[in-house]
């Protein structure tokens, strides 16, 4: 009898793209892919930002460089990704959040978000798909809010929403491309951008309710995730999410 063999979660050979990749959870992200094997890029505005990653990975013994971008900036990304060889993985951990009382939402608000959570996601996907050969992987850091509701959060989870829905259709579209397009939705992480959050007494509460396992999310519950999405490991898989949300959705 010849046994079947568990599929590589290694990344050997692969290259990935990780835009948000210099802090908090993109950062895990690109910490996870390297320490797979895979040669990372990680991008965000903030040009110091991009080099204290680039170096810290580095100095861990990782394959990485980065880019000073702003990826709702379409003529910059295309620049960007023509200078570089096709990507094998996109793991795309750029976002941002403007929370409050939906009755009290600004448009400048609401567009600063969509543009980035969902606009900018959307043409990179498609501008990274474009030049994938032979398949890829595509991954968006959505949320628990692209499947429920949350307090002070109507535009955030509009976005995330549409994140679901666009990875869903364009698994579909790509598939016979073997591109897979999956999403990783996360629960709150404890991070310092959402300190604040977990400083807020009501806030805390909610969350604590909420999350059925007697702990709060960390950067490294995500970091699995990645590279099993990214591998062949999970070959079979795509136009779906992995809800890394401590039971949250579940009820």
């Amino acid at each position: 009898m010849t046994l079947p063999r568990t599929p590589s979660f290694r990344l050997e050979g692969r290259r990935a793209f990780v835009p948000g990749g210099t802090r908090g959870i993109g950062l895990g992200c690109a910490a996870a892919l390297a320490e797979a094997g895979a040669e990372v890029t990680v991008a965000a505005r903030s040009e110091a930002g991009v080099e204290t990653a680039v170096a810290a990975l580095r100095e861990a013994g990782y394959a990485a460089d980065g880019l000073a971008l702003d990826v709702s900036d379409l003529d910059a990304l295309d620049a960007a990704l023509e200078a570089r060889a096709p990507f094998d993985i996109l793991c795309n951990s750029a976002g941002m959040a403007r929370h409050g009382p939906s009755i009290e939402t600004e448009p400048e608000d609401f567009d600063a978000v969509v543009s980035l959570n969902l606009r900018a996601a959307y043409f990179m996907a498609q501008r990274v798909a474009r030049r994938m050969e032979g398949g890829g992987s595509i991954i968006q850091i959505s949320s628990q809010m692209g499947h429920v509701g949350g307090i002070d959060r109507a535009v955030y989870c509009a976005t995330k929403h549409g994140v679901e829905g666009m990875t869903k259709a364009m698994a579909i579209e790509w598939g016979p491309k073997n591109i897979r397009v999956n999403t990783i939705c996360p629960t709150f992480i404890l991070t310092p951008l959402t300190q604040a959050t977990f400083d807020d007494p009501v806030r805390r509460a909610w969350i604590d309710e909420k999350i059925k396992l007697p702990r709060v999310g960390e950067v490294e519950d995500i970091m699995g995730a990645v590279v099993f999405l990214a591998s062949d490991a999970s070959a079979m898989i795509t136009g779906t999410s992995i809800l890394v949300d401590g039971g949250w959705t579940a009820g």
